[in-house]
């Protein structure tokens, strides 16, 4: 889902407890018995993803493609809440973009 900061800001206070907008949230799906599993929602603030593609100067198609890849691997499990699980993370990100993904910006990987 695409959202505005307002939304993305009232997602994460309510789902998270903090009150403030964010790049990107990830909300896994249920478990199912039988069949395929839903992975869960991905929802990106355009708001942010737009200010993003300035500051780093790349286009919004590149910046929501950063988003998507690292709300996929939040679903899938991963998470980069220590160093070690941030780099591998970002490694990743760099196999499913073809690139540096959004946990290279980030000073958890370095």
């Amino acid at each position: 889902m695409l959202v505005r900061d307002p939304e993305i800001r009232e997602l994460k206070r309510e789902w998270f407890g903090k009150d403030e907008a964010t790049d990107v949230l990830s909300f896994p799906g249920g478990e199912t018995l039988v069949g395929p599993r839903q992975l869960g929602d991905i929802v990106i603030s355009l708001d942010t993803a737009r200010r993003a593609a300035r500051e780093f100067g790349t286009t919004l198609e590149r910046e929501l493609a950063l988003y998507l890849a690292h709300g996929l691997l939040h679903l899938l499990g991963h998470d980069h809440q220590n160093r070690r699980d941030a780099r591998a993370m970002e490694k990743l990100e760099r196999k499913l973009l073809g690139h540096a993904g959004m946990l290279s910006r980030s000073e958890d990987v370095r």
